[in-house]
């Protein structure tokens, strides 16, 4: 598996996160628009295995193959830049600012938003036969995704809101440990086994991801979904964003930051005196 150690990968985040701020903007919109469009489809496909088998975990067992198509592919997740891009600035790479961050957050979240569209309109068309049947099975039930994950939260108010965000918060301390986890192997095999398992946690639970979620709620709207865009802004997009920055950056990003890059010093007892000691007598 080629296991590389967290003093080793902690040090590879902040060169990506750094890399991934010097971008141009045709490459960074390229890579988030594939992105994007890889992740939706995953979870197009996963939706499409829960319903015809029956079962949820079957779904998320085979949904982390997209994020590990596009993390090969050195595509980029909006929730991944949440996690790498602020580690640079926080070690004081050269040139690194605030307003280069939120350029890239900016111009991942365009790209990622596109490339589900993209998804979403394709599989809208396929679930309809060109919007010219009513929606299949598997059709149907994104647009109750929709529905419950928007008109739900809102139903239940501040506590719906706070449900959402720290779902949101979640979901991206497992999807930036999926990302980190990669940088601890130098073997492909290593990498698709260390990102798999978090991936499949967040999605078998239900967190929300805001670029799922890109996917999801509008084809969920193109599809008959009982809610409307600012339902779907509201009551889910913007929250989401906000709890997956939140949830990246602590719980990954700034711990392993913390303790594995910025080492504190030991507490072993020094072996100084004992040797004094031994010298006295």
């Amino acid at each position: 598996m080629s296991y590389v150690a967290p003093q080793e990968f902690a040090t590879k985040m902040i060169d990506a996160g750094e890399s991934k701020i010097f971008m141009s903007t045709k490459d960074t919109l390229i890579r988030a628009y594939m992105a994007g469009a890889i992740l939706a489809l995953a979870a197009a496909f996963a939706v499409t295995v829960t319903v015809n088998t029956g079962n949820p975990l079957i779904g998320a067992l085979l949904f982390p193959v997209g994020f590990c198509m596009l993390y090969l592919m050195g595509f980029d997740l909006l929730t991944g830049v949440f996690t790498l891009a602020p580690l640079a600035l926080i070690a004081r790479r050269p040139g690194v600012t605030v307003g280069g961050i939120l350029r890239n957050w900016g111009l991942v979240f365009i790209g990622n938003f596109a490339g589900a569209m993209t998804t979403a309109v394709f599989m809208a068309i396929i679930f309809t036969t060109g919007f010219t049947h009513a929606p299949d099975a598997v059709g149907q039930k994104i647009g109750t995704i929709g529905e419950a994950r928007t008109l739900g939260y809102a139903a239940a108010g501040a506590s719906g809101m706070l449900t959402l965000f720290i779902r949101a918060v979640m979901c991206n301390w497992m999807v930036s440990t999926g990302v980190i986890a990669a940088m601890m192997s130098t073997s492909v095999s290593g990498k698709v086994i260390a990102m798999w398992m978090p991936i499949l946690v967040f999605f078998y639970l239900g967190f929300e991801h805001s670029i799922v979620n890109m996917f999801l709620f509008p084809s969920g709207i193109m599809l008959g979904g009982q809610f409307t865009w600012m339902d779907y802004f509201l009551w889910n997009e913007i929250p989401t964003v906000v709890g997956n920055l939140v949830g990246g950056l602590t719980f990954v990003g700034a711990m392993i930051y913390a303790t594995h890059y910025r080492t504190s010093p030991s507490r072993k007892p020094s072996e100084q005196p004992a040797a004094r000691l031994v010298a006295a007598e």
